[in-house]
């Protein structure tokens, strides 16, 4: 399992998180997130630690917490949502697509 860490300041570091969380036991993985398009941070991370007991001290410690002039939101990170494929139709009706009078 791992956490989700929200309303990070966009000039976060990996390192810093590191830091911050390696307080409450072992980090094994960050994630940082970034914006497809402009390559700024999301404003948001994963992290996970090496047990359960660890991440939960984190969470617990830090949910709330003001860190670099904002105010943390930690939680468990919930499994990720399966989106349904884009299939090309998306509701548009291809008969007026290809009907040139429109």
């Amino acid at each position: 399992m791992s956490i989700y860490v929200g309303n990070l300041s966009y000039q976060v570091t990996e390192e810093a998180v590191q830091d911050v969380f390696s307080e409450y036991g072992e980090v094994k993985r960050i994630q940082l997130p970034k914006d497809r398009e402009t390559g700024r941070m999301r404003g948001f991370a994963f992290v996970e630690m090496a047990s359960e007991a660890e991440e939960q001290a984190a969470i617990d410690a830090l949910d709330g917490a003001e860190w670099m002039g904002r105010d943390l939101k930690v939680n468990k990170a919930k499994p990720r949502e399966e989106r349904p494929s884009s299939g090309g139709g998306g509701g548009w009706d291809n008969r007026r697509r290809n009907d040139r009078r429109y």
